[in-house]
């Protein structure tokens, strides 16, 4: 069966497609091998994107977007609907899109005034950054703060750059005048910097002068060898806050300094190196020292294990420093040893405590009473050959004489 929508196309018996207009049809397409339906479902989702198509210019109008793509896309649309593939209300989108001419001629108005606005803008904001490095460059000398002043005219400079590359186009002559007068200022300021600071040489040889007493000072600790650490480093910070001198001899000086300090830092390395194999034979003697500490057996004989870790720890702390590394290790081992002897001790002391006895023996009385009585249960249970009887007692008398051996053990 053909398929006809209600006013605006239909599709043959071969589903060539037709869309009417104004009573007329027109031939858009066929699609063949599906229902007449869906072949008419096809060329009206192309209508229904031309007509997407136009409602997205009719929003940007509406929303006054003037970004200069307003004509193409209205003039493209138009081509478009003259005799487009697609079946739907196609007059009403003709009309609607030729509705809009006079919109896209009035914001193309706007946006030229608008233009000029943005061009006034960016020559105020130029003009703003040219007043502000004038005033930087027409302050007293005596009284300008460089490194702000330097830093704010860098912050003028940047700013200029950022209006010139986002803003909107200024013409070339009034351009030209305004950074004319900026260049004029920044070159003002850099010279009047330059003279600032070409004064300041009796304070730069001051500065010299005091970095030269600092390295005779370094250079006459470095007899002293390792000894001399704590006073360079303190000699080294009076370096940094006397701060630094312009030239060469500023390098020169601080090589001389460095120098001192390499010779009491290489001093104190070949100390080092000394003190690593004294302490390195301190580790031989203790590491002899704890195979000894660890055969120590308190659970024999607390008395003579005590005397054993005695004579130990006095020759242990007789025998010096180890080298750091080996530190942890070696006096954890000691540690460990001193930790058993202790807890051994802590026990004695526990079951020769009287009271603690008297607690351990009121217990054994206890269960051994437990275990005759028992005994006898088990005894009548079983010339009775009450099965049930004989295991209760049989299980509970097991359990009295293990826990009688545990107390007995920690007794």
């Amino acid at each position: 069966m053909p398929a006809t929508t209600k006013s605006f196309g239909r599709v043959d018996d071969d589903n060539n497609v037709f869309v009417i207009e104004n009573g007329t049809e027109r031939k858009v397409g066929q699609y063949p091998g599906v229902p007449a339906a869906d072949a008419l479902a096809y060329f009206e989702r192309k209508f229904a994107d031309l007509e997407a198509q136009v409602r997205i210019l009719e929003q940007r109008v509406a929303n006054k977007i003037t970004d200069g793509a307003l004509n193409k896309t209205a003039a493209k649309l138009s081509e478009d609907l003259k005799e487009p593939a697609a079946v739907g209300d196609i007059a009403d989108l003709r009309r609607r899109v030729g509705n809009l001419d006079e919109k896209i001629a009035a914001l193309a108005s706007v946006k030229v005034e608008a233009n000029k606005e943005a061009s006034a803008e960016a020559i105020a904001k130029r003009t703003e950054i040219v007043v502000q490095a004038e005033a930087i460059a027409n302050q007293d000398v005596s009284k300008t703060q460089w490194k702000t002043s330097g830093a704010k005219m860098a912050e003028l400079f940047e700013q200029w750059q950022a209006v010139q590359k986002s803003g909107a186009k200024v013409s070339k002559s009034e351009a030209d005048v305004l950074w004319k007068r900026f260049a004029a200022s920044r070159t003002k300021f850099e010279t009047a910097k330059r003279h600032y600071f070409a004064g300041l040489d009796a304070a730069t040889k001051a500065a010299k002068g005091k970095k030269n007493d600092i390295v005779e000072k370094a250079e006459a600790l470095a007899a002293k060898g390792s000894d001399a650490v704590a006073d360079y480093r303190k000699l080294l910070d009076e370096w940094k806050a006397a701060g630094r001198t312009p030239g060469k001899s500023d390098d020169a000086l601080w090589a001389r300094f460095k120098a001192a300090g390499d010779t009491i830092y290489s001093a104190k390395a070949e100390t080092a190196a000394v003190e690593n194999i004294e302490h390195t034979a301190n580790l031989a003697v203790k590491l002899e020292l704890l195979k000894e500490a660890e055969k120590i057996d308190p659970s024999k004989d607390l008395a003579e294990a005590k005397k054993q870790l005695q004579v130990v720890s006095a020759k242990w702390e007789k025998a010096g420093r180890v080298p750091k590394d080996k530190l942890r290790e070696t006096e954890d081992k000691m540690r460990a040893v001193e930790a058993k002897v202790r807890k051994a001790e802590e026990e004695h002391w526990r079951k020769s405590d009287p009271a603690a006895k008297e607690r351990s023996n009121s217990v054994i009385t206890q269960l051994q009473d437990s275990i005759v009585k028992l005994e006898a249960e088990l005894a009548a249970a079983t010339a009775t050959k009450d099965k049930k009887k004989i295991q209760t007692a049989t299980e509970a008398l097991a359990a009295r004489k293990a826990w009688l051996e545990v107390v007995k053990a920690s007794a």
